[in-house]
């Protein structure tokens, strides 16, 4: 087997890296020979080779301060995934202003915080990108996802206008969408719901694939776009999803 060595010399950044699609692409970036740090609340369970470090993305001081770190550790910075992000469930009546607040804060200031702080890194490398992680819900509406949903779309527009903003420094800047996808999030959705094998079944049904994304799939479209394969891909939106953005199937014909 020939090994992915193409990110070798590289050093990635990504948030929310202590789980899901942030750990699986930590892995992937790693794998493929890239030096990876992990910004996390929790970095403890962070295994090897990955750098993990203690960041949170609603505190401007606590990010600058673990952005800088990862910078001189890893000697400086190539790839930003912002992955972080936290979750809403509920129609525009469910969700209070504090939590509106809290979400967007997180799921869209989150990145700016981080972006802003690597910047200077980014400008000094020659390979410089940057992946936003977003969602199917900016593009479908998605029932009781308001305030998540208004997040998401808010990501799809900031990775654009990041995208003009700094394609002439030669900074990429691209977006995933992911499906519903098989992570520690959904799972605490399901065993919350009443019916918690019902709910799976649901959510698998309405991606076309008839299946939930996997994280590591997610992970394959993110280490693409931030990787030299990709070098003439910016302000683009892979759509991770299992047909459901693009797909209208006709209804099976019943027996």
């Amino acid at each position: 087997m020939t090994e992915l060595t193409e990110l070798t010399g590289l050093r990635a950044l990504v948030t929310g890296g202590a789980s899901g699609i942030g750990l699986a692409t930590a892995r992937a970036l790693a794998a493929r020979g890239a030096a990876v740090a992990v910004l996390d609340l929790d970095p403890q369970g962070v295994p090897e080779p990955l750098l993990g470090l203690k960041a949170d993305v609603g505190d401007d001081a606590s990010v600058r301060a673990a952005v800088e770190e990862a910078a001189t550790r890893l000697g400086g910075i190539d790839i930003l995934v912002n992955n972080a992000g936290i979750g809403a469930a509920g129609t525009v009546e469910d969700n209070s202003d504090e939590q509106w607040h809290r979400v967007l804060d997180v799921n869209v200031i989150g990145m700016v915080r981080t972006t802003r702080a690597a910047l200077p890194h980014l400008r000094r490398s020659a390979h410089a990108s940057v992946v936003n992680t977003c969602s199917i819900a900016a593009t479908a509406g998605l029932p009781q996802r308001a305030l998540y949903s208004a997040s998401k779309g808010a990501v799809q527009s900031l990775t654009l206008a990041m995208a003009a903003d700094h394609v002439s420094e030669g900074i990429r800047v691209n977006c995933v969408n992911p499906g519903t996808a098989d992570t520690p999030w959904v799972a605490r959705l399901l065993h919350a719901a009443d019916d918690p094998a019902a709910e799976r079944a649901a959510l698998a049904a309405r991606q076309p694939m008839g299946r939930l994304v996997t994280a590591d799939e997610v992970a394959a479209a993110i280490v693409y776009l931030a990787g030299p394969a990709a070098a003439s891909v910016t302000g683009t939106a892979l759509a991770v999803d299992g047909g459901m953005q693009g797909l209208r199937l006709r209804p099976a014909a019943r027996s």
